[in-house]
């Protein structure tokens, strides 16, 4: 079967998501980019994205775009690649900070996913099954990451949710 155009691989902070992520994309045969949203603005940041990198092995091709994220994914994807973009959550962070509008962005990142020439796989946190954050920055935050997840998994062919380490598949890819 072939691989859905674009897998949305949806969790909680270390709950496996990442590594299932990278597992999806190693298994495909196709060459692996992986297109990263951080930056290492501390020492904890920075260790977090050295692992990442010890665990992926030196075959992946980097990508690294904190912020222009539909004109990065649109260039790096292609019928011989499979991009992990790693992550919605903190691109999305970037954008805020960034000044730039959640929506518009949102907006940008969809409509280049509904016209992607490659497989991708995008990993995010689902942040809105906790408690109402305590400041108004943080709600904001919280509600754009819904409706970004939402908007995303819409144009999924794939959507998993990853709990515990453990795969839930929330929508299966067609049959090609």
């Amino acid at each position: 079967m072939a691989s859905p155009v674009v897998t949305l691989v949806i969790g909680g902070q270390r709950s496996g998501k990442s590594r299932h992520a990278e597992g999806l994309v190693a298994a495909s045969g196709l060459t692996p980019v992986y297109l990263a949203t951080a930056e290492a603005g501390d020492s904890e940041m920075a260790e977090r994205i050295g692992r990442h990198r010890a665990r992926r092995g030196a075959g992946w091709r980097l990508v690294e775009e904190p912020l222009d994220l539909a004109a990065a994914l649109t260039d790096a994807a292609g019928s011989e690649r499979m991009v992990l973009v790693e992550c919605l959550t903190l691109w999305l962070a970037n954008v805020m900070a960034a000044g730039r509008s959640a929506d518009a962005e949102t907006d940008r990142l969809v409509d280049a996913l509904s016209r992607l020439h490659g497989p991708a796989v995008l990993v995010s946190n689902e942040v809105g099954a906790g408690i109402v954050p305590d400041n108004a920055l943080a709600r904001r935050y919280a509600d754009h990451l819904g409706v970004l997840n939402q908007q995303v998994a819409a144009v999924a062919g794939q959507v998993i949710l990853i709990a515990a380490g453990l795969p839930v598949v929330l929508k299966h890819a067609e049959a090609a």
